[in-house]
């Protein structure tokens, strides 16, 4: 006879539906979305750089997959199967996970290299204004 009572109930209770296999990946994706508007709006210029990109993220992608492939292996590191989609890499490293170590390097370096781009803008226009008014104060000056 099967025990029934708080374990059961737990078990069924916080068991994900099927369409929440999609989660990570969903999330990982709105993350891209959302970072998108650095790049084609203020000019992030990291997607033009494919080489670039490439360099500086793939030290943080293979040091952190390795790391997990280990925990993985040696117990200290799962992943609730009701959220990831069951497709793994070699190491049972959920293809989720590596995307994960993909795209949040790229969203950072999109966020670094957009706020880079505005705080130039700023500097040239406060660098203009400054320009502006030591002219007009010179032409004030010596037109008196």
């Amino acid at each position: 006879m099967q025990p029934v009572g708080l374990v059961t109930t737990l078990a069924a209770a916080t068991a994900a539906p099927p369409d929440e296999r999609w989660q990570y990946l969903a999330i990982l994706a709105g993350c891209l979305l959302v970072t998108l508007p650095l790049e084609l709006v203020i000019g992030a210029r990291v997607y033009r750089r494919p080489r670039r990109l490439i360099r500086a993220i793939a030290p943080a992608v293979v040091v952190f997959a390795v790391w997990d492939v280990i925990a993985i292996d040696r117990g200290h590191w799962r992943y609730n199967p009701s959220y990831v989609t069951g497709w793994e890499l070699p190491g049972a490293l959920p293809i989720e996970e590596l995307a994960f170590f993909v795209v949040i390097p790229i969203c950072a370096l999109l966020t670094y290299e957009a706020v880079t781009v505005v705080l130039a803008a700023v500097r040239r226009r406060a660098a203009r204004a400054r320009a502006g008014r030591a002219g007009a104060t010179r032409t004030a000056v010596g037109g008196a």
